[in-house]
């Protein structure tokens, strides 16, 4: 993204060669030792730690940039198989396919060092997707794919787009036409969490009856409750919805609800839509995180998809001021604006002068 000053592409593009070059040179080799180990205790005397007060501790700095390049659902080149029918030796292929893919989808000269997508290089977390760990996202459904859609979800999708064409525009009328993301509001939950090029760190802290998430990218935090009270009412709504949070074994389990319509996750119903998310820490340096979709007026079944965090104190949050860096809104109407005037002037063809709005969010 253009959120923040881009340094010279010159010398993105020495980086881009230093850091690909050798890489792309060697034979093919496996991917780096233990991304491919699955996500149980390396040992069977592993026992997880517990905070001062008793409850199991998730503390640390995390990130799931190894992830960014895995498919959501399963590829169609994987049709008929469940996720555990993938063995070790062929998900290392996958990967190393996977992180060679993505160095070459680099532009290394000219432009925007990372195509539309923005960012110099040395803020991007490309370079390390071959330490992924699994070959999709979805495993519920076990066929990797996310249920059909209810008349109902489709209904309501297709009334929301509509009603969209019909209040912007060409889509850079103001600011209000662009996504929350590109405004630097949030990227909602669960796509908080979900890897994007870069900002993918995150930091877990716990309290007595307390849990806090902070993500880097946007700068939001989530607190978390522990201890049993209900949801506000459904009059109270908010980007990151409303959590409440539980302990079943040392399984961190976190519902929420009372979510806005402007981020709802997937265009499913704030009304009915509840997200279930699992922390299990499974290793000294890993919490699988489970995030279960249950919205009965938008999917025929709740689904799920899981994803691993690794503690890495490499990868602390850093500052992320969007909203004072953010030239993409600034240059986004400003084209709009010149787009607009070349149209007048009959120097450019009203179809294909306003820009559309950005979604990258899965």
């Amino acid at each position: 993204m253009s959120m923040r000053v881009f340094a010279s592409v010159g010398l993105a593009t020495a980086i881009a060669f230093a850091s690909v070059s050798p890489i792309l040179g060697q034979q093919k080799q496996p991917a780096a030792s233990g991304a491919l180990k699955p996500a149980t205790a390396p040992a069977k005397t592993w026992t997880a730690p517990r905070t001062p007060w008793g409850d199991p501790d998730l503390q640390g700095n995390y990130t799931n940039k190894y992830e960014q390049g895995t498919p959501f659902e399963r590829p169609d080149e994987f049709a008929g198989r469940k996720i555990e029918d993938v063995k070790k030796d062929e998900l290392q292929d996958i990967l190393q396919e996977r992180q060679d893919r993505a160095l070459l989808s680099i532009t290394l000269a000219g432009g925007d060092p990372a195509g539309n997508l923005g960012g110099p290089l040395w803020w991007q977390d490309q370079f390390e997707v071959g330490k992924g760990s699994r070959p999709w996202l979805v495993i519920d459904p076990t066929d990797g794919k996310i249920p059909p859609m209810t008349q109902d979800g489709q209904r309501r999708i297709a009334a929301r787009a509509a009603a969209t064409r019909a209040t912007r525009g060409g889509g850079a009328d103001s600011i209000t036409d662009r996504s929350l993301y590109d405004r630097c509001i949030t990227r909602g939950l669960p796509g908080s969490m979900m890897p994007a090029i870069y900002g993918n760190s995150y930091d877990i802290v716990q309290g007595p009856g307390f849990v806090a998430i902070r993500y880097e990218m946007v700068h939001e935090t989530r607190v978390i409750p522990l201890d049993g009270r209900p949801h506000v009412g459904q009059t109270l709504k908010s980007h990151m919805g409303d959590a409440r949070g539980h302990w079943e074994g040392n399984t961190l389990v976190v519902e929420t609800t009372n979510f806005r319509d402007e981020s709802i996750y997937r265009n499913g119903n704030p009304a009915a839509m509840k997200v279930i998310e699992r922390f299990t820490r499974v290793s000294p340096t890993r919490v699988e995180w489970a995030v279960t979709i249950d919205d009965p007026t938008t999917w025929t079944r709740p689904w799920t998809f899981a994803m691993p965090l690794t503690m890495n104190d490499n990868e602390r949050i850093m500052e992320y001021a969007c909203h004072e860096g953010n030239r993409a809104m600034e240059n986004v109407l400003s084209a709009a604006r010149a787009d607009e005037e070349a149209v007048r002037k009959g120097l450019k063809d009203s179809t294909s002068a306003v820009p559309t709005a950005v979604e990258g969010e899965r």
